[in-house]
């Protein structure tokens, strides 16, 4: 099952290669953060694991028990910068786990097989042949 994207793929390719570079603004930042988020719940679907990048988004994926009410048992919470530096293969989760920039709570919150992000997609397109 695809995501329904509120944010174009181009538009937040954009945003990422800005961010990049280093030159992005706070709507690019938001754009690319919540793109990228996107793309996390649709390489993974599923509703086990929230992952969190205040204040800009935050989207539930991982296949796994559903949560339903009060605070998801399986919670990845970051800031904007360490979020993209995750996906972009530029931060390694574990650095960011043990450096306190990576708050991860619950049996299902290690994402780290999911990051970097493009490196997963590129994988299931292999896959997928």
């Amino acid at each position: 099952m695809a995501v329904r994207r509120r944010t174009d793929p181009a538009v937040g390719r954009t945003a990422v290669t800005a961010w990049r570079s280093g030159d992005a603004e706070r709507r690019t930042v938001t754009t690319a953060v919540r793109f990228t988020l996107e793309e996390i719940a649709d390489v993974a679907p599923g509703h086990a694991v929230e992952v969190r990048v205040p204040p800009w988004g935050a989207v539930q994926c991982v296949e796994g028990p559903r949560h339903t009410r009060g605070t998801p048992p399986n919670v990845v919470e970051t800031d904007p910068e360490t979020w993209l530096g995750l996906v972009c293969g530029l931060v390694t989760w574990q650095d960011a786990v043990r450096d306190g920039r990576v708050s991860a709570s619950g049996d299902r919150a290690d994402i780290s097989h999911l990051l970097p992000l493009q490196a997963v997609r590129l994988r299931g397109r292999e896959a997928r042949g």
